[in-house]
């Protein structure tokens, strides 16, 4: 990911982080994943990125960040992520 592409996420982050919504064409939803999950989409010369991510009352938690090559996201992806989210609510137990 270049530096400019690490600048938008960050600055989208950023705003998500003071409570401001985001949509299309920044952020779509992804319900496949659960409640609150999101992906930012960081278009970057040396290709697309995506940062899928939930919202929190209090945190905006970071599921994972990889390269898209495809129009559709990976099931490894999403199973990767559900798995993080289920880690992540366990140890808030």
């Amino acid at each position: 990911m270049s530096q400019a592409a690490r600048l938008e996420a960050g600055y989208l982050l950023r705003q998500l982080q003071r409570g401001e919504s985001l949509s299309m064409p920044q952020s779509r939803p992804m319900p496949s994943i659960g409640s609150r999950c999101h992906e930012l989409r960081i278009n970057d010369s040396s290709g697309t990125w995506r940062v899928l991510y939930r919202i929190n009352k209090d945190a905006i938690v970071i599921l994972e960040v990889f390269a898209k090559k495809t129009g559709k996201t990976p099931k490894g992806v999403i199973a990767t992520c559900r798995n993080r989210l289920k880690e992540y609510e366990d140890a808030g137990k």
